[in-house]
């Protein structure tokens, strides 16, 4: 008998965040969001900047600056907004961060020892030797440095080698739902194939992702099963690499002219051009 895949289920979410704009407000940035990922799968997701798709993953990690007001994700249906950040790591979720800090005093093999260390049992711990074997072969499959585990995590390092970084921990932490927050940003052209294909290479009945990205490029690599098109705080429109290809063709207007969105954005502009309309009318009087 096959095992069941894992579900992560996101179900009308709603989130805001502080206003920077208007100090003690609070901005609205996911408007009811539904995404349903199973293990097997890598779901795309693309749009304009400033739609909440850093917001979703943060939110889904449990980043404090996210404050959920209604909806829910859900893990096998048990509540995720529940569980702690560390929980949610532990219970198979995994996010490759957009901008990864660095953290001096602490090796990059220490790091991962100490988060591969955490996910097992109690009464169980790392096997040192599998877990050098294992951690040299990634490094490897990357294309790193090898010196890198005896490196500061991230002190120093460029753009792309953070975004190596956050793909070597994921490999090593085998998640069950892998977040991937812009990873091709900062990459240059054979980085961006690398990180790629060791994305696509993990693909199994036991892992899924979901892949954050402005760009074409990156799924060239990524074999990815559905494309979400998020505006707007929410996911406007789901197809499959036929989606990418109009999206690099023509952007995204042609999506909002066919379903009529109005961003927030768009409609600040149109009320700033009428003050400035008004502003000449009566300057002309």
């Amino acid at each position: 008998m096959e095992n069941m895949p894992r579900v992560l289920k996101i179900t009308d979410l709603h989130v805001v965040v502080s206003d920077s704009e208007n100090e003690g407000n609070k901005k609205e940035i996911l408007k009811g969001l539904n995404l349903e990922i199973k293990t097997g799968e890598i779901h795309a997701i693309m749009g304009p900047n400033g739609t909440g798709k850093s917001t979703l993953a943060g939110t889904i990690m449990g980043h404090y600056k996210y404050e959920v007001t209604g909806g829910s994700i859900t893990l096998d249906g048990k509540d995720v907004l529940a569980m702690t950040v560390d929980e949610r790591s532990r219970a198979g979720i995994f996010l490759a961060m957009q901008y990864p800090n660095e953290i001096s005093g602490v090796t990059n093999a220490d790091f991962i020892k100490t988060a591969v260390q955490a996910r097992l049992p109690e009464g169980e711990h790392v096997k040192l030797f599998k877990f050098i074997k294992d951690l040299d072969k990634a490094v490897s499959d990357l294309k790193m440095n090898s010196d890198l585990p005896h490196r500061y995590l991230n002190e120093g390092f460029s753009g792309g080698e953070r975004k190596r970084n956050e793909i070597l921990q994921m490999k090593m932490l085998k998640p069950n739902f892998a977040i991937l927050d812009e990873i091709d940003s900062g990459l240059d052209v054979d980085a961006l194939k690398i990180c790629g294909e060791n994305v696509n290479n993990m693909r199994g009945d036991d892992f899924g992702a979901i892949v954050i990205t402005h760009y074409q490029r990156l799924l060239d690599y990524i074999n990815c099963d559905y494309v979400h098109i998020m505006m707007d705080g929410r996911i406007v429109m789901t197809g499959g690499k036929e989606l990418i290809e109009r999206i690099d063709q023509d952007g995204y207007d042609w999506i909002k002219e066919e379903l009529g969105i109005v961003t927030e954005i768009e409609t600040k502009k149109r009320v700033s051009l009428g003050t400035c309309a008004v502003k000449k009318a009566s300057e002309v009087r």
